[in-house]
C-alpha cells in the first residue's frame, strides 16, 4: 500500500489509502462512569503515566445550541497512539452523556484525526457526516448518518495542541511503569503544571 508520512512532534503517522476521508488515527476517546477506575484499568496494562485536567468547563456547541459541560479529562499514550478517558459530571445533554446512557459501562466513543481547518475538511466530506458538538474552531466531534456509532473527532492544529500532546508523549516516554502513574496537569497558565497524586 502506498502512503505518504506526516512528521509531528517527532512522530512518524503513515497514511494509506484506508483513511481516504480523514487520514491516520492519532487518538482513542473512551467514556467512562468513572475516571479514577479506567486509568488504574490502563495503567495495570502498562499504560501510562496519566495526566488528568479535573472538572473543567469548556464552552461547547452540542447540535448548534451553545452550552458548558463539566468533565474531567485524562490523557496517556501507548506508542504513538494517545489515550483520552473522559468522565462527565453534570447533565448537559452532550455525546457524552448520550453515549453513557447507552452503554453505562462506557467504552470507546470516538477516534480523533488531525485536520487543517475544520470548516474546510467538512466541506470537502460531504453531507453524509454531521457535527454532534464542537468546541470553537479546535474540536468537532462528527457523526455518519448513514452509519451512526463511533464518531471522529476533528482536531485542528494549533501550537497548543502540538504542545500539550508533545508534552504527554514525553511523558510516556520517560516512564518507568511505576513512578507517579496519575499526575494532576494546568493549562491555564499556558504552561503545564503537574503534580502527582498517585
Amino acid at each position: 500500500m502506498s502512503g505518504w508520512g506526516l512528521v509531528y512532534r517527532g512522530l512518524t503517522y503513515r497514511r494509506y489509502n484506508m483513511s481516504k476521508l480523514f487520514g491516520p488515527v492519532v487518538q482513542q476517546g473512551y467514556i467512562v462512569p468513572d475516571i479514577e477506575a479506567a486509568m488504574q484499568h490502563w495503567i495495570d496494562r502498562g499504560i501510562g503515566p496519566f495526566y488528568i485536567e479535573k472538572h473543567v468547563s469548556p464552552p461547547c456547541e452540542i447540535d448548534g445550541e451553545k452550552a458548558t459541560v463539566d468533565i474531567s479529562a485524562a490523557f496517556a499514550y501507548s506508542g504513538d497512539q494517545q489515550i483520552e478517558v473522559i468522565m462527565q459530571h453534570d447533565d448537559t445533554p452532550t455525546i457524552y452523556k448520550k453515549y453513557l446512557d447507552a452503554h453505562p459501562e462506557g467504552g470507546l466513543q470516538h477516534l480523533a484525526v488531525w485536520c487543517d481547518n475544520i470548516k474546510d475538511k467538512l466541506a470537502e466530506i460531504g453531507d453524509d457526516w454531521v457535527v454532534c458538538q464542537s468546541y470553537g474552531d479546535g474540536h468537532a466531534y462528527l457523526d455518519n448518518k448513514k452509519s451512526p456509532g463511533t464518531m471522529i473527532q476533528l482536531m485542528a492544529h494549533s501550537e497548543a495542541m502540538d504542545t500539550m500532546f508533545g508534552f504527554i508523549k514525553e511523558g510516556a516516554d520517560n516512564w518507568d511503569g511505576v513512578t507517579d502513574p496519575i499526575r494532576t496537569i494546568d493549562w491555564s497558565s499556558g504552561s503545564p503544571v503537574v503534580k502527582a497524586v498517585k
